[in-house]
């Protein structure tokens, strides 16, 4: 019972926007975005705000994210108007050949694979952080690890969805008795609604951090602590070296942006996949009267299934890390290469199979799929300056590879490359090299008006749904003009097994018969989400947490 009306609770709370005229955060657990109110209360900017709420969600969303993990974050500039992006997604260590996931010359299965060792790549958010805070930090270093260091030693309670998360792999945790210490009860099973978790060890990291800065994390006690969880690892035990820590950077990278309907819309190229593939759909979109459309028209939500999974096969071919393969990234967003995907689209049918286009600039290489799971956390800032903040991050699967290290869960990111390095005889893009980073679908997102401001700022949790979870949310705020609590609570979609997925008990469920005679395959799923959002309203901000999270919105 106590579970269930803090349940209720949290989604009622989470559905109600919140206005500010000044700062505001919104992100997927109320302590983490207290921390980042707390930052911009102290006079931090939107970029100190969102690493406090990185970092406290380190404490109380280890199912889902940390500083065992990595991130996406993309920056706006209140004052001048630029957008920059900095990738700290993962890295695989050099000791990761392509054959990392093939056993007897086939890939392992996936739940082989994500326990233990094998899976982690060197955690890339504390160095994204570095560089945040060294381009638009205000506030002390130091001073943004407070928050998170109080819930590490003082305790907090677990939610609904820790719980349930950690049900889902607590039978695996008999195997890591280091995560087991932290989380499981006496049993082993995982911790019920209200359970007080208090993590010294985290804390003590987090002080060593905020003391010594990176160096702290990627070297000494706490380097070593990283390198023996994995190469000790109870788990598939594999080498990563203290110069595979040393070796990691976070990449400012070029914003990716591109135009739909006198808006421009902006996130992260490579490695991650999202910006590229929602820009694919939109593009494939923009000759259909959506507008008119509207909502409720099931014709509507059948166009977005065709530009999804034409836009996909796309996805699953062409795109990896840049610094490791050609991408045609501009190929992919060419108007007239998606004036040509969209010609395969027909409104009154369904295409029933989607192969790769071939876009400009590419070269032969074949399709095929990774594996991500739906873990992951999203969060979004934005300060007096009209600094704006969107970050997505991530440690993979619930709790990651199982693993800890002075009290934090690491991550099983290198599950995100494809196993199988090869297909028809030609290499995968997104196969395992030394170095390399995973192909990510995280779709950290800004969107600017036809007046070049800000109104929009997005990006969901969710595995490669991520990138549907965000694209119709913008269709709903840039099409049907709502406001972006609505857009989120929008139903979800996907595909799988040659059918559309539509969002149980949703109106796209009751939707089902007629999407169905579209010619495709309709059936209800499971298809969760964890979005937040801000957009502007006139003078102001107004944020907007899924309904479907605990989420929240807090403002300055």
């Amino acid at each position: 019972m106590i579970a269930r009306l803090f349940l209720l609770f949290a989604l009622f709370t989470a559905a109600l926007p919140a206005y500010a005229a000044g700062g505001i955060v919104t992100a997927a657990d109320p302590r983490a975005a207290e921390a980042g109110r707390e930052m911009l209360r102290a006079g931090g900017s939107a970029t100190d705000a969102a690493m406090a709420i990185m970092l406290a969600l380190s404490v109380v969303e280890p199912q889902s994210s940390g500083i065992g993990g990595g991130g996406l974050l993309v920056h706006h500039d209140g004052r001048t108007g630029a957008i920059a992006t900095v990738d700290g997604r993962e890295a695989a260590p050099a000791a990761a050949t392509p054959d990392r996931f093939m056993q007897d010359g086939r890939p392992m299965p996936f739940a082989s694979a994500f326990p233990g060792g094998k899976s982690v790549g060197v955690p890339g958010n504390i160095r994204l952080m570095a560089e945040a805070h060294r381009q638009w930090g205000r506030l002390p270093w130091a001073k943004l690890f407070e928050p998170a260091i109080r819930l590490a030693e003082g305790g907090y309670k677990v939610t609904p969805r820790m719980s349930q998360f950690a049900g889902y792999v607590a039978p695996l945790w008999k195997d890591f008795p280091g995560i087991a210490a932290i989380y499981a009860r006496d049993d082993g099973k995982a911790p019920p609604v209200g359970t007080l978790i208090r993590n010294p060890a985290l804390a003590k990291l987090l002080r060593d951090v905020a003391a010594g800065g990176p160096d702290a994390f990627y070297g000494g006690r706490n380097g070593q602590a990283i390198v023996d969880a994995v190469s000790k690892a109870p788990v598939n035990p594999v080498p990563l070296t203290l110069a595979d820590l040393a070796a990691y950077r976070a990449k400012e990278r070029p914003a990716l942006c591109g135009a739909y309907r006198g808006y421009r819309v902006c996130g992260m190229g490579p490695p991650s996949s999202g910006t590229t593939t929602i820009l694919q759909m939109l593009g494939m979109l923009e000759r259909f009267d959506m507008a008119a459309l509207g909502k409720d028209s099931p014709e509507a939500w059948h166009l977005i299934g065709e530009a999804m999974q034409l836009a996909y096969a796309d996805r699953d071919t062409w795109l990896g890390d840049t610094d490791f393969v050609s991408v045609p990234l501009q190929g992919l967003i060419d108007r007239d290469y998606l004036a040509r995907r969209s010609a395969l689209i027909a409104p009154d049918h369904a295409r029933g199979t989607y192969e790769p286009g071939v876009p400009p600039g590419a070269e032969p290489r074949t399709a095929a799929v990774s594996g991500e799971v739906s873990g992951t956390t999203h969060f979004v800032a934005v300060d007096g300056d009209g600094d704006v903040v969107t970050m997505t991050s991530t440690v993979e699967g619930p709790f990651g590879s199982q693993l800890v290290a002075s009290g934090m869960v690491l991550n099983n990111e290198l599950t995100d490359f494809t196993f199988a390095p090869e297909k028809d005889g030609a290499p995968v893009a997104n196969r395992v090299e030394p170095g390399k980073r995973p192909l990510s679908s995280m779709s950290p997102t800004i969107v600017y008006g036809p007046d070049g401001k800000v109104v929009l700022a997005i990006g969901s949790a969710g595995g490669k749904r991520i990138i549907m979870h965000v694209m119709k949310a913008l269709v709903g705020v840039l099409d049907w003009k709502l406001p972006a609590a609505d857009a989120i609570a929008l139903p979800n979609i996907f595909f799988g097994g040659g059918a559309l997925q539509v969002e149980q008990g949703s109106a796209l469920d009751a939707m089902r018969p007629a999407l169905a005679r579209f010619g495709q395959p309709v059936v209800a799923a499971d298809l969760p989400s964890k979005l937040n959002a801000i957009e502007r309203i006139g003078d102001g901000w107004r944020g907007a947490a899924d309904p479907r999270s605990e989420g929240v919105v807090l403002a300055e």
